[in-house]
């Protein structure tokens, strides 16, 4: 039997899980990550913290799948997407807290950009939208607000990075300083069409090329280990971000196949394959993978509110006591009664990026109750992914066949009916839900050739179950109707 080790650092936890060549879990390890919001749109984590916790479930794993790290064939890597750190070169500590994806802080530097007309540049170039979302304005800030960090840039002793250049960093105790392609079409800094750094950005920027790690394919042999690290040297050999590795999990190889990952929010991606679309819609342009010398791209819609939203019911409402009750208290209704929530508490992702818009609850009588807002909340989730996919459809000129799904929330049965409703798709649930880890340990055995090509990999890929739509055209666009005058109430216009 050939095992593969995926690391998969998330935003709320760093995990380690052992796969044999089957796509069968033998162990797995996970260790929680603080999250800091120092100020109202700030959220940050500690890079040391990442990394050890990352290392710990790393030899926890190994040790509980009674194997040693020679058993290993290779490692591969997927991780949080545009967090951003940075380093000194000479030390290996980090020089200020990682400030992650969901940070607004850099909102002034983008609207700055706006107002310079820089928005279509961008988008030709990098494939996504000028937003605080992306790494490149989380570098800036850093270079222009941590005190001495642009002159230590300037003489060469800074490292920039995802979190993928972090732990490789760490990995190979400072020998390689990389970021993969998919990881850096989300820094707003790569040619998506190159490939490369872009020149003319990094200009207008003003972030000096020295920072930069080097962009590697997803299925590049890096390096080994470091010795003495993990008893034995592995292989690093296949990396992904977290979305794009949820689309190789799902072996979503063919042109114009489907996935939404039902996490903290919600990312659906769409294979358009070796051809950059733009999308005339709002929706983003990015890297799939790149590996065998074939790049594929995607289209990606990005919904910031999915499971928050059942924390939220938990937390600031105290409706439910775990996220695991909200199927059970939503079923004692047969429908909303009206209710709509429209969960804009960070503003509106894809394809509307209103990041001014405020979160709205309408449409209650005497008779609302708590199990009419939990379903609410949960047809929210559904709806937001509705609004990602019409804005995808016309972008494409062919229609989804099927959507396949991943993540926590694809576990609850309700959500996942009602969500091939309102879609009028079929919403395949695959046996196994760990998509993510399984895209990088899957992306690392084709590269040390565990699979010999993507068929061999797609034979793992098996059916839970598919919900079929069976609402009629009537109900769907009743539904959708107060959808979107909610909808409309919440905007910030």
């Amino acid at each position: 039997m050939s095992y593969l080790l995926a690391l998969d650092q998330g935003t709320t936890s760093s995990r380690a899980i052992i796969f044999d060549e089957h796509g069968k879990v033998h162990a797995s390890a996970q260790r929680e990550i603080q999250i800091k919001t120092p100020h109202s749109g700030w959220v940050e984590q500690d890079a040391q913290e990442i990394w050890t916790t990352q290392i710990a479930v790393v030899q926890q794993a190994i040790a509980s799948a009674r194997l040693l790290a020679k058993d290993i064939k290779a490692l591969g890597l997927t991780n949080q997407r545009e967090t951003t750190v940075v380093w000194d070169k000479r030390t290996g500590r980090p020089l200020a807290p990682a400030i992650v994806w969901q940070d607004r802080r850099a909102v002034e530097w983008c609207n700055q950009l706006l107002q310079k007309n820089l928005s279509q540049q961008i988008h030709q170039t990098t494939g996504l939208r000028i937003d605080p979302y992306f790494s490149a304005g989380k570098l800036v800030w850093l270079l222009e607000n941590v005190d001495g960090l642009r002159t230590l840039a300037n003489q060469g002793h800074v490292a920039f990075g995802t979190i993928d250049s972090w732990l490789i960093w760490n990995l190979t105790q400072g020998a390689e300083h990389v970021i993969e392609a998919s990881n850096a079409s989300r820094t707003m800094l790569m040619n998506l069409k190159t490939q490369q750094w872009d020149d003319a950005l990094l200009e207008i920027f003003d972030i000096p090329k020295s920072v930069l790690p080097k962009i590697i394919s997803s299925d590049a042999y890096i390096a080994n280990t470091a010795t003495g690290l993990l008893g034995a040297e592995i292989p690093i050999a296949g990396i992904l971000g977290d979305q794009q590795s949820a689309l190789f999990g799902q072996s979503c190889f063919e042109v114009g196949t489907a996935k939404n990952t039902y996490g903290t929010g919600c990312f659906m991606l769409f294979n358009t394959g070796s051809e950059i679309q733009y999308s005339k819609n709002q929706l983003l342009t990015t890297l799939a993978w790149n590996c065998q010398n074939n790049s594929h791209y995607a289209l990606e819609g990005s919904v910031f509110m999915a499971g928050a939203i059942v924390q939220w019911l938990r937390d600031g409402l105290g409706i439910i006591k775990n996220s695991a009750e909200v199927e059970k208290l939503a079923c004692q209704v047969k429908d909303t009664d009206g209710v709509v929530l429209v969960p804009a508490f960070t503003g509106l992702g894809a394809p509307h990026w209103d990041s001014e818009a405020r979160a709205l609850l309408c449409g209650m009588s005497r008779g609302t109750n708590k199990a009419h807002i939990a379903r609410a909340a949960l047809e929210a989730i559904a709806f937001q992914v509705s609004d990602v996919l019409t804005a995808m459809q016309s972008d494409i000129d062919k229609p989804l066949k099927e959507l396949r799904v991943d993540g926590g929330a694809s576990q609850n049965d309700m959500l996942m009916q009602f969500q091939a409703d309102i879609l009028n798709v079929p919403v395949l649930r695959p046996k196994m839900l760990e998509s993510t880890a399984w895209g990088a340990a899957a992306m690392a055995g084709l590269r040390v050739g565990l699979f010999s090509d993507l068929k061999q990999i797609a034979e793992s890929w098996q059916l839970d179950r598919a919900f079929e739509p069976n609402m009629n055209e009537d109900q769907r666009a009743q539904h959708l109707h107060q959808w979107n005058d909610a909808l409309s109430r919440t905007k910030s216009s």
